[in-house]
């Protein structure tokens, strides 16, 4: 895939992170779960849409990816936050998680990307 279709492909993903985090908020608060667990099979549901429109790989290895990538970029996102470094900014760190999960999500796509291809043209 060239670069440049990899970073339209990635600002589209970034904008749907930034935009449906707001409607899976207002998804949990009606089912009254918990935000993290929403918010978590949300962007796992956004990965796998993902990946298997864009990146068009084997299914097992569409799944596992994206479910991978939506855990632990959450986890690295609530992470971030803690480490408090906007708070004259952001003081209750809302938006810093969210912009911070969806960087980390592109950029774990790219690295998962980038070993997939490494891995393939090492064959």
């Amino acid at each position: 895939m060239k670069p440049q279709i990899r970073i339209l492909i990635y600002s589209i993903l970034f904008f749907l992170y930034l935009s449906s985090t707001p409607l899976l908020l207002t998804l949990g608060e009606k089912l009254k779960t918990d935000p993290f667990i929403t918010l978590g099979c949300g962007f796992a549901l956004l990965n796998l849409i993902y990946a298997f429109f864009a990146l068009k790989w084997n299914v097992l290895l569409n799944i596992i990816c994206s479910l991978a990538i939506a855990v632990f970029a959450l986890f690295l996102a609530l992470k971030f936050t803690n480490l408090h470094l906007f708070l004259n900014y952001d003081p209750y760190q809302v938006k810093t998680a969210i912009l911070a999960n969806a960087v980390f999500s592109i950029i774990l796509w790219e690295i998962v990307y980038q070993l997939k291809i490494r891995i393939h043209t090492a064959r």
